[in-house]
């Protein structure tokens, strides 16, 4: 039989920092995924300055991507620069294609000490309430801890119950890389006057992500609290958005088929007795902006720490810093998601937040997931008092048609 302290099933940015932390905590890690190094993923590939903290943290070198020094938004005819502030995170951030970013993390990973099963699908091993290790046609690994770091609605995820909330909002998205002639553009762009089949507003945005050498990463995404969202198309969506920017960005032909995928924002379950779900297996997905390499960096190391601090109790010790540390910021922007699916709604927010440097700069803060709780600043107060009125009215933000 064999037997490690920490089993992670997912070699994604946040399995991989979880076995890189673990490893070097000096538990014995076996990280199981099921592809390879250098795998793709479909994901928007922009890093911000919070995901670059929480990278150089563990010793990532980020020099060989492309960097990008802060956010273009546009809102029909209306565009606003800011550079990314100084502050508690680097003012910088960058692109970062998937398949180079993810193998580097599992590189990472490796240098630490973990030991990397490529080829390796692996499900959860359930013995009463207790999760005791991982099944694999190899054999069985029995451990103290596994870690599901295999993405929304994989089956090791499902299998523990970490399946998304019903009546929770969740996003889908499309990319595509293009050649571009302004591929080393210094500010990632974002338009949040795309639109949806009947014509109006979507809440959600398009985006233009430079990753130099001659290449963008171009995408749209939308939330499903959206009118009209079962008619969405989100191959005509991208090719509306495609349209709209290519004589800007000087954009080609596509240089693969786009990527499309689904992010669920709230799972029901997060962890238990053995076991802990991270990244977007816990529905860590920012509703506001569908970011989720920061989060699925962060607690991962959170995973790790835990851990190290308490094995035989890790998942209780995770579970509470998730809620000291998320939940509050998560349930806002989920209520918000529903009020910007009303158009006209979308339509007052985008004026007001595109009025004036100060809005911009709380825009840029909230895009950019520059808000924690250790640091909220004003977007983060705002953000804290307009949760609590939202959450006075939640039955009405779900049912009502307004």
């Amino acid at each position: 039989m064999e037997r490690c302290d920490v089993a992670v099933i997912g070699a994604g940015p946040a399995g991989s920092a979880a076995a890189a932390w673990a490893a070097r905590d000096g538990a014995d890690v076996v990280l199981f995924e099921k592809a390879e190094r250098g795998r793709d993923k479909s994901c928007g590939d922009g890093l911000t300055p919070r995901a670059i903290a929480e990278l150089e943290r563990l010793g990532v070198d980020m020099s060989g991507f492309h960097r990008i020094d802060g956010l273009r938004v546009q809102a029909g005819r209306t565009e606003r620069e800011v550079l990314w502030p100084d502050g508690p995170f680097p003012p910088f951030g960058a692109v970062a294609p998937r398949a180079e970013f993810d193998a580097l993390l599992m590189e990472t990973a490796l240098k630490a000490g973990a030991d990397l099963r490529e080829h390796t699908p692996g499900e959860p091993i359930v013995d009463g309430a207790r999760v005791t290790g991982v099944r694999t046609a190899t054999g069985d690994v029995h451990a103290d801890l596994v870690v599901i770091a295999s993405g929304a609605g994989s089956p090791a995820a499902k299998a523990l119950g970490a399946v998304r909330v019903p009546s929770s909002p969740f996003g889908l998205a499309i990319r595509a890389y293009v050649p571009s002639t302004r591929a080393d553009d210094r500010y990632m762009e974002a338009c949040l006057t795309v639109k949806g089949p009947d014509g109006a507003i979507v809440p959600g945005y398009g985006w233009v992500f430079p990753a130099g050498d001659g290449m963008v990463n171009v995408g749209v995404g939308a939330l499903s609290t959206m009118r009209d969202f079962s008619k969405l198309n989100l191959n005509r969506m991208l090719a509306n958005y495609m349209d709209q920017i290519r004589e800007s960005w000087g954009l080609g032909e596509f240089l693969a088929r786009p990527k499309a995928w689904r992010l669920p924002m709230h799972v029901a379950h997060r962890g238990g007795p053995g076991w802990v779900a991270i990244g977007d297996a816990a529905g860590l997905v920012n509703p506001f902006n569908g970011e989720g390499i920061d989060y699925g960096l962060e607690t991962g190391r959170l995973a790790a720490e835990c851990f190290a601090e308490s094995p035989h109790r890790a998942d209780v010790a995770y579970l509470h810093r998730l809620d000291a540390e998320y939940d509050e910021f998560f349930a806002t922007a989920r209520r918000f998601a529903w009020v910007i699916g009303r158009p006209h709604l979308l339509r007052v927010l985008l004026g007001l937040a595109l009025s004036t440097g100060f809005t911009m700069r709380l825009v840029l803060d909230i895009m950019a997931n520059l808000v924690d709780m250790e640091h909220p600043g004003l977007a983060g107060r705002a953000l804290s008092v307009g949760g609590r009125g939202l959450a006075l009215v939640d039955p009405l933000l779900t049912r009502s048609k307004l």
